[in-house]
C-alpha cells in the first residue's frame, strides 16, 4: 500500500522559519533608516516653509530698526503666514527664528 503523507515535516517547517527570519532580518533596518531620512526630510522641508514664510513677513512689513529683524512665531501666525498646525510642528522640529533666519537645532 502507498504510504499518503498530510502535513509538513519538521524540518521543511525549520527551513521555511529560518528563511522568513532573514528575509526580516534584512528588511527591518532598512525600514528604521527610511523613517529617519524621511523625518529628516520633513525637517528640512519645514526650514524652507518658516523661511519662506519670514521672508514674506519682512517684504509685507519692513523693519524700521535694520539691525535686527524680530519676528516671531506668534506674528507669522497672526498675520495668516502659518498656521497654528504648522506653528506646532516647527516647534516640535526644533526650528527656530533668529533675526531674519529659520535655524533648525539639533
Amino acid at each position: 500500500m502507498t504510504n499518503v503523507r498530510h502535513g509538513f515535516t519538521l524540518v521543511e517547517m525549520t527551513i521555511v522559519l529560518f528563511i522568513i527570519s532573514l528575509l526580516i532580518l534584512i528588511i527591518l533596518p532598512n525600514l528604521n533608516n527610511q523613517r529617519q531620512r524621511a523625518n529628516q526630510i520633513h525637517g528640512n522641508a519645514m526650514t524652507t516653509v518658516v523661511q519662506g514664510q519670514v521672508t514674506a513677513y519682512l517684504d509685507d512689513h519692513p523693519v524700521k530698526d535694520a539691525r535686527e529683524p524680530h519676528v516671531t512665531y506668534e506674528m507669522l501666525q497672526s498675520g495668516k503666514y502659518l498656521t497654528a498646525q504648522q506653528v506646532e510642528r516647527a516647534e516640535q522640529e526644533r526650528i527656530q527664528i533668529k533675526g531674519d533666519q529659520a535655524i533648525a537645532q539639533k
